[in-house]
C-alpha cells in the first residue's frame, strides 16, 4: 500500500464473535492495514483469541473492557487509542463478518478524495436479512430525516466506516454519546450538524445463517428511540442553522 494509507488502521470492536477474528485480521495485516481490536468484555475463548492475534501479528494492538460497555463504548475506546498512536483515519468494521472487504479499495479511495470527509456506507442486502431488521430500519431512517431536516443520510446504523480520528475525538470530546447499538445513528446525525463533509457509499451487507447477533430486540430499540428523542430537542436548538443549509443547498 502507498505511504498515504499508512496513516489508516482498522478498528474491531469484539464481543464474543471469535468466528471471523483470524480471518479478518490475517486479512489487514496482509493489506499491511494495522489494527485495533477493543474486546469489550468477551468471554475468555473470545479474549484469549485476541491476546494471540496480537502476540502472532506485530500490527495489532488490543484494547481491553473488563466488563462490557457497549459497541459504541468500544469504538470510542478505539478511536482514542488511534489518535493516541497518531492514526489520521480509522475504518471501523464489524467482527461478524457481514461487511465486504472487497469495497475496502472504495472506501479507501473515497478517503484519499475527501480526507477530511466522514465515509459512511449504506447497505445493499440480500434475501438473507431477517425482514423485521430491514423494515425496522425505515422508522430509523425518518427519525434521522426529521433531525437533519435532510434526507442527505442514505443509512445512518450501518458500521462500515472512515472516520478522520481527529475531527471525530473532538466531536466525541464535544458531544457526550450513546455507548451501545444508538451509537451509529448519534454519531452520524452530530457529525451532519456540524456542516463536516460526509461521503456516502452502497456496500453488500451479508446476515450469515449461523451468525450470532448480540442486538436486543427490545432493549436496543429502546436505547434508539431514546436517542432519536434526544436529537429531536437538539434539532430544534439547531433549527436556523439547519433551515439556511437547507435553503442554500442546490
Amino acid at each position: 500500500m502507498s505511504d498515504s494509507k499508512q496513516a489508516v488502521c482498522v478498528i474491531v470492536p469484539v464481543y464474543n464473535h471469535p468466528e471471523k477474528l483470524s480471518w479478518l485480521v490475517e486479512r489487514f495485516c496482509h493489506l499491511q492495514l494495522p489494527v485495533i481490536l477493543v474486546d469489550d468484555g468477551s468471554d475468555a475463548p473470545c479474549h484469549q483469541l485476541m491476546q494471540q492475534l496480537r502476540d502472532d501479528f506485530p500490527s495489532v494492538t488490543l484494547q481491553v473492557h473488563e466488563r462490557n460497555q457497549g459497541k459504541g463504548a468500544a469504538i470510542k475506546t478505539g478511536l482514542r487509542a488511534a489518535r493516541q498512536a497518531g492514526f489520521s483515519h480509522a475504518l471501523q468494521i464489524d467482527a461478524d463478518g457481514q461487511h465486504d472487504l472487497d469495497d475496502l479499495p472504495r472506501f479507501i479511495a473515497a478517503m484519499e478524495r475527501a480526507p477530511d470527509a466522514l465515509i459512511a456506507g449504506f447497505p445493499r442486502y440480500d434475501e438473507s436479512i431477517p425482514k423485521h431488521r430491514y423494515y425496522g430500519r425505515y422508522a430509523t431512517h425518518v427519525w434521522v430525516w426529521i433531525n437533519t431536516l435532510s434526507k442527505s443520510i442514505r443509512d445512518s446504523m450501518c458500521g462500515y466506516r472512515i472516520y478522520p480520528v481527529d475531527a471525530s475525538c473532538r466531536l466525541l470530546d464535544r458531544q457526550k454519546m450513546g455507548d451501545r447499538m444508538d451509537f451509529d445513528g448519534e454519531f452520524i446525525v452530530r457529525w451532519y450538524w456540524t456542516g463536516q463533509p460526509l461521503e456516502q457509499l452502497e456496500t453488500r451487507v451479508i446476515y450469515h445463517q449461523q451468525g450470532v447477533s448480540h442486538f436486543r430486540l427490545v432493549h436496543d430499540n429502546s436505547l434508539i428511540s431514546w436517542m432519536h428523542a434526544r436529537l429531536f430537542f437538539g434539532m430544534l436548538l439547531r433549527l436556523p442553522v439547519l433551515l439556511r443549509r437547507r435553503w442554500r443547498a442546490p
